[in-house]
Protein backbone atom coordinates (compact mmCIF):
# COMPACT_ATOMS: atom_id res chain seq x y z
CA UNK A 1 0.00 0.00 0.00
CA UNK A 2 1.66 3.13 -1.21
CA UNK A 3 -0.25 5.79 1.19
CA UNK A 4 1.52 8.49 3.43
CA UNK A 5 -0.04 7.09 6.88
CA UNK A 6 2.54 4.66 6.50
CA UNK A 7 5.63 7.12 5.29
CA UNK A 8 7.77 6.55 7.33
CA UNK A 9 7.68 2.96 8.02
CA UNK A 10 8.78 3.22 11.57
CA UNK A 11 6.64 3.34 14.46
CA UNK A 12 3.27 2.24 12.83
CA UNK A 13 1.39 -0.94 12.57
CA UNK A 14 0.93 -2.60 9.30
CA UNK A 15 -0.96 -5.13 9.48
CA UNK A 16 -3.84 -6.82 12.32
CA UNK A 17 -6.26 -10.07 13.12
CA UNK A 18 -8.87 -9.30 14.84
CA UNK A 19 -11.94 -11.08 16.28
CA UNK A 20 -15.02 -9.30 16.03
CA UNK A 21 -18.92 -9.74 15.07
CA UNK A 22 -18.67 -7.39 12.23
CA UNK A 23 -16.07 -5.00 10.45
CA UNK A 24 -16.71 -1.51 11.94
CA UNK A 25 -15.80 -3.61 15.68
CA UNK A 26 -12.60 -5.05 13.90
CA UNK A 27 -11.95 -1.40 12.24
CA UNK A 28 -12.82 0.32 15.87
CA UNK A 29 -10.27 -2.61 18.04
CA UNK A 30 -7.56 -1.85 14.89
CA UNK A 31 -7.73 1.97 15.55
CA UNK A 32 -7.20 1.43 19.23
CA UNK A 33 -3.84 -0.33 19.01
CA UNK A 34 -2.65 2.18 16.39
CA UNK A 35 0.86 3.67 15.83
CA UNK A 36 2.23 6.66 14.17
CA UNK A 37 -0.04 5.74 11.43
CA UNK A 38 -2.84 7.34 13.25
CA UNK A 39 -6.82 5.87 13.86
CA UNK A 40 -7.91 7.21 11.13
CA UNK A 41 -5.75 4.90 8.87
CA UNK A 42 -7.74 1.59 10.28
CA UNK A 43 -11.46 3.51 10.55
CA UNK A 44 -11.01 4.49 6.12
CA UNK A 45 -11.78 1.98 4.01
CA UNK A 46 -9.61 4.29 1.27
CA UNK A 47 -6.88 3.51 3.87
CA UNK A 48 -7.12 -0.25 4.78
CA UNK A 49 -9.12 -3.29 4.13
CA UNK A 50 -11.23 -6.25 5.91
CA UNK A 51 -11.59 -9.31 5.22
CA UNK A 52 -13.71 -11.85 6.81
CA UNK A 53 -11.42 -15.38 8.01
CA UNK A 54 -14.10 -17.19 9.76
CA UNK A 55 -16.59 -16.56 12.45
CA UNK A 56 -17.23 -18.49 15.81
CA UNK A 57 -19.79 -16.33 17.73
CA UNK A 58 -19.05 -17.71 21.07
CA UNK A 59 -15.17 -15.52 21.27
CA UNK A 60 -15.01 -11.91 22.63
CA UNK A 61 -13.69 -9.82 20.35
CA UNK A 62 -10.08 -8.68 20.85
CA UNK A 63 -7.23 -8.20 18.51
CA UNK A 64 -5.25 -11.57 17.70
CA UNK A 65 -2.37 -10.39 15.71
CA UNK A 66 -0.62 -7.43 15.42
CA UNK A 67 2.30 -6.55 12.91
CA UNK A 68 3.67 -3.52 14.47
CA UNK A 69 7.59 -2.06 12.91
CA UNK A 70 9.41 0.36 15.31
CA UNK A 71 12.84 1.61 15.33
Amino acid sequence: MDRPEWDPWYDKAFGFVVRAENEQTARQLAASDAGDEGKDAWLSPQSSTCEILTRHDSLEPEIVISDFYSA
